[in-house]
């Protein structure tokens, strides 16, 4: 069975068309890619897959069942998990406290102390800051907390919205090293990128979205190959 199915979707935000007929899906176990410039609609397919916007036609399935209008809370407690572009985290709760508060959303398979273990072990240099707020921490370990939140509500698909944005050359290979041991874990991800150079080479397949609309479906090393496309993206010149 697909994990995520979305099909045909059109979001609106106000008056404007920001989705036309999307159409994507994740199998179980699966690292897919987002690949668009700023702006053209990464974001958005997120927060629709979670509830935040409805779309205006178009289905969003979750193995194997509707989830489109449905209210975000009873989306992340089916199993879907969000670490948003901006992180989300809790700013006066530690690094501890928010992981922690990710265990009492959804009763998963694994007891809360194997998720918070399992957070941990994705990123283990957060054991060392758990006691440490928000405002005292990088952009990268704020990243890192995010990801790792969102990995202990013990979901079946993970969404990450630009988990590479605005860090340091030096962090992203501990990121992406993070996320790749995620999915050794048994976890789908759907990853939200703008450089195409950031895909990780784990990614099963990749998609490019351009104003809105699916320009590509394949996988990475095909797009790399497509002059045409990876000039919109920025990859070529």
């Amino acid at each position: 069975m697909t994990t995520l199915a979305v099909r045909d979707l059109d979001v609106f935000i106000q008056a404007s068309h920001i989705l036309r007929n999307v159409t994507l899906e994740v199998g179980p176990e699966e690292v897919v890619c987002l690949v668009g410039r700023n702006g053209a609609g990464k974001s958005t397919l997120l927060r629709t897959v979670m509830g935040y916007l409805r779309p205006r036609a178009g289905t969003i399935a979750f193995k194997g069942a509707l989830i489109h209008g449905r209210p975000t809370h009873e989306i992340a407690r089916g199993g879907l998990g969000f670490a948003p572009e901006d992180g989300g985290i809790f700013a006066d709760l530690t690094v501890a406290e928010n992981i922690e508060i990710a265990t009492w959303t959804r009763a998963g398979i694994r007891t809360a102390r194997e998720r918070i273990d399992a957070a941990y072990g994705v990123f283990p240099v957060l054991r060392t800051y758990a006691t440490r707020k928000g405002p005292a921490m990088s952009g990268g370990e704020r990243k890192m907390l995010s990801i790792a939140r969102a990995l202990a509500l013990d979901p079946e698909l993970l969404l990450l919205d630009e988990p590479f944005e605005g860090l340091s050359p030096a962090i992203i290979p501990a990121v992406a090293e993070g996320i790749g041991s995620i999915t050794r874990r048994g976890h789908a991800i759907l990853l939200a990128e703008s450089n195409i150079h950031h895909v990780p080479d784990f990614a099963a397949r990749l998609y490019v979205i351009e104003r809105g609309e699916i320009i590509f479906a394949g996988r990475p090393d095909e797009v790399r190959r497509d002059a045409a496309v990876m000039r919109v993206i920025g990859g070529a010149a």
